[in-house]
């Protein structure tokens, strides 16, 4: 389905719903009914990243002894509300679901950044992810090598870019040293 034609001028910009983005084709995010193309595909320093993290944390889950009802997905969609849909380069999810996409917050979301998604991550995304109780927001800046840790204190994030070690819920913890990915 294409995207509605629209007059800029007459202020007529349409608002989508999260029926609208089932049926476009290529990747997209839907945030309060805007929609934001997800193209091109990432550079490989952002994609080598992800698969370091991801690899990391598949390993953590599978040597722990304790039970650890979490999982880490590359890509997955997030349904926020009907107007608002995210796909997180990164996430770490604790809780079960059957679904094919996500209806509930994430514990922990990973944001690689790049200039063309650097401001709505570290404003619209980090607002979006604060409101909704994501514990943990991470930013990754794969040029610089650089990361920002966000952890949500009393409903606000708290930046603490030392933190290591990550409870993902009562049962489970996971230590990521986010440096040794790059």
């Amino acid at each position: 389905m294409a995207l509605k034609p629209f007059n800029i001028e007459a202020g007529d910009i349409p608002r989508y719903t999260y029926e609208d983005y089932k049926l476009w084709e290529g990747d997209w995010e839907l945030i309060k009914g805007y929609p934001y193309a997800m193209s091109p595909s990432p550079k490989r320093k952002h994609q080598n990243y992800g698969s370091n993290f991801v690899f990391q944390v598949k390993k953590h889950f599978e040597t722990k002894s304790e039970q650890c009802n979490c999982n880490v997905y590359y890509e997955l969609d997030w349904i926020i509300s009907n107007d608002t849909v995210v796909c997180p380069d990164l996430m770490i999810v604790c809780g079960s679901f059957d679904t094919d996409f996500l209806t509930f917050p994430p514990t922990l979301i990973v944001e690689i950044g790049s200039e063309s998604t650097r401001l709505k991550d570290r404003n619209t995304k980090f607002r979006l992810y604060e409101a909704n109780g994501v514990k943990y927001y991470l930013i990754i800046d794969t040029d610089k090598e650089s990361f920002e840790i966000f952890e949500l204190v009393d409903n606000s994030y708290k930046q603490n870019d030392g933190l290591e070690l990550f409870k993902l819920s009562n049962e489970c913890s996971i230590e990521i040293k986010l440096q040794n990915l790059f």
